[in-house]
């Protein structure tokens, strides 16, 4: 049996991204993250789990204070979440987020994140997460193209190609 597939020739539009830079100087939203008691283990430091919180934190930060999301216009799903750990964040740790979007499609863009705590004057990196979003029109409960408005302030506040 043979199979023809069309879609592969099909020029397809590139989505905007960000160059895929791991330094800190990437990043032009940074945030201060609170932690709490709970959100420390037995062995005294951040619990796993705990780390897609301050994402969830951070993310929420970031298109309130640099994007200005209109929720009641269109909402935002997670369609995936990873996380790479790189360091334990201990009750004492003082953190911070920075939050980028790296990849911006028509209905679904990427934010990335790194998580920092400050030792000796210094920054250095505790996790690195990545979320793939998409917008979603609750009225239809279906996706929905990412709004023009909040499309300008990705690309103008990150500078995106």
């Amino acid at each position: 049996m043979i199979f023809k597939t069309f879609w592969r020739n099909k020029n397809k539009k590139q989505d905007k991204t960000t160059d895929n830079t791991d330094t800190l100087d990437s990043f032009k939203y940074k945030t201060v993250i609170e932690t709490r008691f709970a959100d420390f283990d037995m062995m005294g430091h951040v619990n796993n789990a705990v780390y897609f919180t301050y994402m969830e934190i951070a993310r929420t930060k970031y298109w309130m204070q640099a994007i200005n999301w209109d929720w009641k216009r269109t909402g935002v799903v997670i369609a995936q979440a990873s996380l790479d750990y790189v360091l334990p964040v201990f009750i004492d740790d003082k953190i911070s987020m920075y939050v980028r979007t790296s990849r911006i499609g028509k209905s679904s863009f990427d934010l990335e994140y790194l998580l920092v705590k400050t030792v000796h004057g210094k920054e250095e990196v505790c996790s690195r997460g990545k979320t793939v979003c998409v917008a979603f029109d609750y009225n239809s409960k279906s996706k929905a193209p990412i709004p023009v408005h909040e499309r300008e302030k990705m690309v103008s506040f990150e500078q995106l190609d």
